[in-house]
């Protein structure tokens, strides 16, 4: 995608605690827009990563526990998500995905090893989104 964005997600790498790759995900269209990691990874995982962070944010039932909360509470759907960051735990990792606040249909996540302070990660995520939403 930009150079600019793939220079922004190496930045963001860089300043996460032990952060081994970043990418950035357009639900909209459900692309993955950039990639940047340590490691090399399967096609095949690269090529899902963006469905099934689609998935997590606006996935069939997110959907509709989002409308259940809006309609019980006599909000009205005007489209806006409840969920805007996810924090998923693995054997061996920390996946922190946050959605943009700039543009709420790209989401960006960041995978550190599980030896992370989760807590640095998540402050360090969270200040690295404006550049990384500045870059498209």
């Amino acid at each position: 995608m930009s150079s600019k964005l793939d220079t922004e997600l190496q930045k963001a790498i860089s300043a996460l605690p032990e952060c081994v790759a970043a990418g950035y995900i357009d639900l909209s269209s459900g692309m993955l827009l950039s990639m940047r990691t340590v490691d090399s990874h399967p096609r095949e995982v690269l090529d899902l990563l963006a469905a099934a962070t689609t998935d997590l944010f606006q996935g069939p039932n997110v959907t509709m526990i989002e409308q259940l909360f809006k309609k019980a509470r006599g909000v009205r759907d005007d489209g806006q998500h409840y969920f805007q960051e996810i924090i998923v735990n693995s054997d061996n990792l920390i996946h922190v995905f946050i959605r943009g606040k700039k543009s709420p249909e790209h989401v960006v996540g960041f995978v550190c090893r599980k030896s992370a302070n989760l807590g640095m990660a998540l402050t360090k995520a969270r200040v690295s989104l404006p550049a990384l939403e500045a870059a498209l």
